[in-house]
């Protein structure tokens, strides 16, 4: 019996038909400290979540899809202690038919043996049981344009140096941030001496004609 079938934690196994994309929020996270990492026999995962984020960001790099397969829980509690993760072109196609007599369209299976077994340890960490990275078909890279494919190309030195890069962009910004809110309080400063000069004239204007009033009132009553 090999490891694949070989029981654990007196678990049962089940297959699971998926392609792995419903990752929650989580598991991407806990898997972020792994993403620049090659996957190896002996490797820790936080829960299963994380090792099937990392195992599809990893697929995605190096170019097949991944499938998440079988699994097994414990006779005991139930609990998920084994969980198989795949290439989508694992086994082999067989032909189907719709109700309507047409062929369904599926990815073409190859009887790819590429990968990797993570079982639940005592400790509840996931740890890599098994391996294998070797496949038997073309690898398709595609352009990595998502924030996971950004963190697995990028090495602990462009992460230093893109860091270095940002916090000098957001001290120039606070730099002409400060100049521009320095240039408002001088307008702000300028404004309110003109209205005080602006209220001074108007002060003097009424008090000139009030004079003015008062001279001719005196005028007539002398005429």
């Amino acid at each position: 019996m090999n490891e694949n079938n070989k029981a654990t934690d007196d678990a049962e196994m089940v297959v699971e038909s998926s392609s792995g994309k419903e990752l929650t929020t989580n598991g991407v996270l806990e898997a972020e400290g792994h993403l620049n990492m090659e996957p190896y026999v002996g490797m820790e995962f936080e829960s299963e979540e994380a090792a099937k984020a990392y195992y599809s960001t990893y697929a995605t790099h190096l170019g097949f899809i991944m499938r998440v397969d079988a699994f097994r829980r414990s006779m005991r509690n139930g609990e998920l202690v084994w969980r198989r993760l795949v290439c989508n072109k694992e086994g082999f196609s067989k032909s189907r038919q719709s109700q309507s007599g047409k062929r369904k369209c599926r990815a073409i299976r190859e009887g790819c043996k590429a990968m990797i077994i993570v079982k639940k340890e005592q400790s509840g960490k996931w740890v890599v049981a098994k391996l294998v990275k070797e496949h038997n078909h073309p690898l398709i890279v595609k352009p990595v344009n998502t924030r996971k494919g950004a963190i697995l190309c990028q090495t602990p030195d462009d992460k230093d140096v893109k860091i270095r890069e940002l916090a000098a962009e957001l001290q120039k910004e606070r730099k002409r941030s400060a100049a521009l809110q320095e240039q408002l309080d001088m307008v702000l400063i300028d404004m309110e001496d003109h209205s005080e000069q602006l209220s001074k004239n108007i002060s003097d204007i009424v008090k000139s004609v009030k004079e003015l009033e008062s001279r001719k009132t005196v005028f007539q009553n002398g005429g």
